[in-house]
C-alpha cells in the first residue's frame, strides 16, 4: 500500500532524521525507558502510530533499520519485536515480516483465480514489490505492470525486503515511475486484472482521487481487457467499529460503476484490525471452492500460505454488523466529496 500518485506536500530529501525540513515526521518513534533489575534502567523503543485521538497503537522495537523521507512520502523500516522487520509509509504500518502474505494473497488470488485466464496486470501503487510477487506466482500471467510514484521507496525496498528480490528481477515485471492514473489514461494496453495497493486516502493526501467514481467510471473501466476483466482494490480497515471510515464507502462507489461487486475481508494482526477489499467486474463472480483449488492447483507457484478456495469463499461472508452496513451505504466516493482515515501520529521522543 504505497504511494501511486503525485503528492505535492512539501517533504525533505532522503536522511535518517527525525525530522525533514522542518516537519515533523508522521511515525513516531518513542524512546521510553524500562525498569531493569538491580535498580537501573534501559532504555526501550516503540513504534507509535495514531490510529484516532484517544487510540494509538506501540510495536516494541529490536531496532529502527531506517528512516528517511523521500520527495513524496516518509520511509521506515523497522524491526519489531513481535511481527519482525515492518515498512512504515507516512506513519502508517504497510506490511511486517510476520503476516504481510495474509494481505497480500488477499489482494493478489481472489481476481486472478477468478478470471478465466489472466495474462495482464497493471498494479497501481505496489512499491515495495510484495503484490508483483503474488502476480509472477500465476503460470497464466505474461507481463505486470507496476506503476509507483515514488523511485526512492522502490529502490528502498528492492535493496532491503529480500523476499521480493526475485519479483524485481523479473523479465515478466515492467517497471514504471509515474503518477498511476497518468499513466493508465495514456496506456493504449488493457489488462485482464487492475490492482488498486494503493495508500489509504487520508486528508490533504492525493491518493482519495483512486478511489473516486470518475477514476473508476472513466479510467479503470475503459482499461480492463473485456467484460471479463476484474479491478480490485485494497479497502482500508473492516472492523465492526471501524468500516464505515472508508470500506463501505468504497464499495459502495464501485457499485456504481460495475454490475457485480464483492467485498471481502481477513484479520491482519499486525494492522490490529479486520482489513478489506473489493472486487469489481462486469462479469459475475461464479466459482466455487473447489473450483477455485483446482486453479490454485494449476496455476500458482507454491503452496499459498493463507489462502484456499475456502477460505476466500467464507471471507466473503461479512458480519451482521458490516454487511448491514455495506447495503445501507449511500456515500458514493467523489473529488468534492471524499472519506478520510484519521491522520498520523507525529514523532517525538519521549
Amino acid at each position: 500500500m504505497v504511494g501511486a500518485v503525485q503528492d505535492y506536500g512539501r517533504v525533505g530529501e532522503l536522511n535518517g532524521g527525525l525530522e525533514t525540513n522542518g516537519y515533523e515526521s508522521r511515525a513516531a518513534m518513542v524512546m521510553k525507558q524500562a525498569p531493569r533489575r538491580g535498580g537501573e534502567e534501559e532504555e526501550s523503543v516503540w513504534y507509535e502510530e495514531e490510529i484516532d485521538d484517544d487510540l494509538k497503537l506501540c510495536y516494541a522495537l529490536n531496532s529502527v533499520l531506517h528512516r528517511g523521507a523521500s520527495k513524496y512520502q516518509e520511509i521506515a523500516l523497522i524491526d519489531t519485536k513481535h511481527f519482525g522487520k515492518a515498512l512504515i509509509i507516512d506513519g502508517k504500518m504497510q506490511s511486517a515480516e510476520a503476516d504481510e502474505f495474509i494481505y497480500h494473497e488477499s489482494l493478489i488470488h481472489p481476481p486472478l483465480l477468478l478470471h478465466p485466464n489472466p495474462k495482464t496486470v497493471f498494479i497501481m501503487g505496489g512499491g515495495e514489490g510484495s503484490a508483483a510477487r503474488e502476480v509472477l506466482r500465476h503460470s497464466t500471467v505474461q507481463r505486470v505492470v507496476m506503476c509507483d510514484i515514488d523511485q526512492e521507496v522502490v529502490d528502498f525496498c528492492r535493496a532491503h525486503l529480500s523476499a521480493n528480490r526475485a519479483a524485481f528481477a523479473s523479465d515478466r515485471l515492467c517497471l514504471v515511475i509515474n503518477d498511476a492514473r497518468a499513466e493508465l489514461e495514456k496506456s493504449r494496453e488493457k489488462f485482464d486484472v487492475i490492482v488498486g495497493d494503493l495508500a489509504d486516502p487520508v486528508e490533504g493526501g492525493p491518493c482519495y482521487q483512486l478511489y473516486t467514481k470518475s477514476f473508476y467510471e472513466r479510467v479503470v473501466k475503459p482499461k480492463l481487457s473485456d467484460d471479463r476483466g476484474i479491478f480490485v482494490t485494497q479497502a482500508g480497515p473492516a472492523g465492526v467499529l471501524t468500516h464505515r471510515e472508508v470500506f463501505s464507502s468504497i464499495y459502495n462507489t464501485l457499485r456504481h460503476v460495475f454490475k457485480y461487486v464483492k467485498a471481502y475481508t481477513a484479520h491482519v494482526p499486525s494492522f490490529a484490525d479486520t482489513w478489506g477489499w473489493v472486487m469489481a467486474s462486469d462479469h459475475p463472480f461464479l466459482l466455487t471452492a473447489q473450483q477455485i483449488n483446482e486453479r490454485i492447483r494449476e496455476r500458482v507457484d507454491g503452496e499459498l500460505a493463507y489462502l484456499s478456495g475456502e477460505s476466500l469463499i467464507s471471507s466473503t461472508t461479512l458480519n451482521k454488523s458490516v454487511y448491514q452496513s455495506l447495503l445501507k451505504e449511500t456515500h458514493v466516493y467523489t473529488e468534492d466529496d471524499a472519506r478520510f482515515i484519521h491522520g498520523h501520529g507525529r514523532a517525538r521522543r519521549a
